[in-house]
């Protein structure tokens, strides 16, 4: 169902309605290559793939006769405009994860993102086209063995000390990350919406001490944002009326 729906999306774009279907994506697989003068040598390094996907994206998109525009602003949002008439929707990031391993990308610095929904609300509608790739350590060969297109709120959830999925480390919040969405053996349970995500992401503004003073009029901020940029109001409820249903339960001790 997931492929269907990326299908979907880029074929509103794509010019020639069978170019999917032609090129699977998820039949691929790759190897990453650096050569200067006569000497050739295959990547096998990971930190690179997540780039290298993005590029290889853009070329795929420009062969099939997507029309899209790369972002100019190579370190801010999104990574690619696939309106080429209005830079305020159709945002697309590119992420890219070992499968093996849980997913690891960022969507943003913490208080970044904080400011970012306030500042261009539109931002929360962005789609993300993550790769969950393989790497052969011996040959450096890539095969893509997942693909999905999610919003945020699809691949966030609540861990046992925060309300939202996020990186702390060394007492400091550092990075709003993604929860690992198609596990079955994932503890708590995905956002079931916008407005709960948001619920979430309020409360972990509070909680934070880095943001704690934009709290108490964040909500109000981006609300007032958001209708000014859509036309309509958007409300969440207060994290505690609805935290039972995400935060995991604590572990309890077995005693013998």
């Amino acid at each position: 169902m997931l492929w269907i729906y990326l299908e979907f999306l880029l074929l509103k774009k794509c010019k020639k309605e069978n170019c999917i279907n032609q090129y699977k994506i998820k039949s691929l697989d790759g190897l990453i290559q650096f050569q200067m003068g006569d000497v050739s040598v295959a990547v096998k390094r990971r930190d690179v793939i997540g780039g290298i996907l993005q590029e290889w994206f853009e070329k795929w998109l420009i062969e099939n006769e997507i029309d899209f525009l790369p972002n100019p602003q190579i370190n801010m949002p999104p990574d690619i405009f696939l309106d080429t008439d209005n830079s305020k929707t159709g945002w697309l990031e590119i992420k890219a994860f070992n499968f093996n391993d849980t997913p690891r990308f960022s969507f943003a610095e913490f208080r970044t993102f904080a400011n970012e929904l306030v500042e261009r609300p539109y931002h929360l509608e962005t789609d993300y086209l993550i790769f969950g790739y393989k790497m052969d350590e011996e040959t450096g060969h890539v095969k893509i063995q997942d693909i999905w297109l999610k919003k945020i709120w699809e691949i966030t959830k609540s861990m046992s000390t925060w309300p939202i999925t996020v990186q702390f480390k060394n007492h400091v919040l550092h990075e709003l990350r993604p929860c690992k969405w198609y596990s079955d053996r994932m503890t708590g349970r995905i956002f079931e919406c916008v407005e709960d995500f948001l619920s979430a992401f309020e409360e972990t503004v509070y909680q934070n001490p880095d943001t704690r003073h934009l709290s108490g009029l964040w909500k109000n901020d981006f609300r007032r944002a958001y209708k000014k940029h859509y036309g309509t109001d958007i409300n969440f409820p207060r994290w505690e009326e609805i935290k039972n249903k995400y935060m995991p339960a604590p572990k309890t001790a077995i005693i013998s």
